[in-house]
């Protein structure tokens, strides 16, 4: 997919707005996430635009857990990667799997979950235009830092996981790709 978006001529507020737009216009309003909605209001969550690189990214994801690790009023982090090179999602996914990795050597396997969100995202064993790519895609490539703690305090059992895949694959396919084309280019244009 090309890449529709010029990151140096974008401001700061735009990749904020836009991605809380999401976040209220996709996420929560199609229940994709079930536990977004109580960190969005009141706003508990943090959003940090990253122009930089690799080392810059790795650098911020660092700071981000230590920020969480001493601010309880934040209860999760996205990292808008506005880096042109992360525009394609096989360098997206390169540094997703360095940043997973980091986070394992700097010890924060169980406290912290990085979540993956990107404008091209494709499931593995999926084609670019299954519509269920739609409940990871987002305007701008992200990196979501989410507490174990609370994601356990939201799914009370193992069977939970498995209702919201399912409840997000059938919402994702009844509404389709033109819906969400639509929708996250109105997110990327909006003023």
């Amino acid at each position: 997919m090309p890449n529709k978006y010029q990151p140096s001529s974008l401001s700061h507020s735009h990749y904020i707005n836009a991605t809380l737009n999401w976040v209220d216009d996709i996420v929560i309003a199609h229940n994709f996430c079930p536990f977004a909605k109580y960190v969005r209001s009141p706003n508990q969550i943090r959003l940090e635009v990253l122009a930089g690189d690799t080392g810059d990214i790795l650098e911020s994801l660092f700071n981000e857990l230590h920020h969480l690790d001493n601010d309880d009023n934040t209860a999760t982090t996205l990292l808008i990667l506005t880096h042109e090179a992360l525009a394609d999602f096989d360098e997206y996914l390169d540094v997703l799997a360095i940043a997973e990795r980091m986070l394992q050597d700097w010890g924060y396997s169980g406290t912290y979950q990085l979540a993956s969100f990107h404008p091209n995202y494709v499931f593995d064993g999926n084609t670019e235009n299954d519509s269920e790519n739609y409940t990871n895609r987002s305007p701008y490539p992200l990196l979501h830092l989410i507490r174990e703690s609370d994601i356990s305090r939201y799914m009370k059992n193992e069977d939970d996981a498995e209702k919201i895949f399912s409840h997000n694959i059938a919402k994702a396919n009844s509404l389709g790709c033109p819906y969400f084309e639509a929708q996250l280019e109105k997110m990327k244009t909006r003023k």
